[in-house]
């Protein structure tokens, strides 16, 4: 299965330290919006390679973090 995610251009990225405690400082900004750890992982790569976030999860258009947050809905 993961190959096929491969073969179609995704890239797989170890979660990291750097990556865990950027998780963890968005915390504050992002719990009363519901977002979960691998939300906020996910947000932190993004802040890391500096790269849009596509997501289909609407409450994340809500969080004012400077990042460029593209909904697919």
């Amino acid at each position: 299965m993961r190959q096929d995610f491969i073969d179609v251009g995704v890239i797989f990225i170890p979660f990291s330290e750097e990556h865990a405690e950027s998780a963890a400082h968005l915390w504050d900004k992002t719990h009363h919006h519901g977002l979960s750890l691998a939300d906020r992982a996910c947000l932190a790569l993004a802040m890391e390679r500096q790269l849009p976030i596509l997501t289909a999860d609407r409450a994340w258009s809500r969080l004012s973090s400077g990042l460029d947050i593209q909904s697919i809905r």
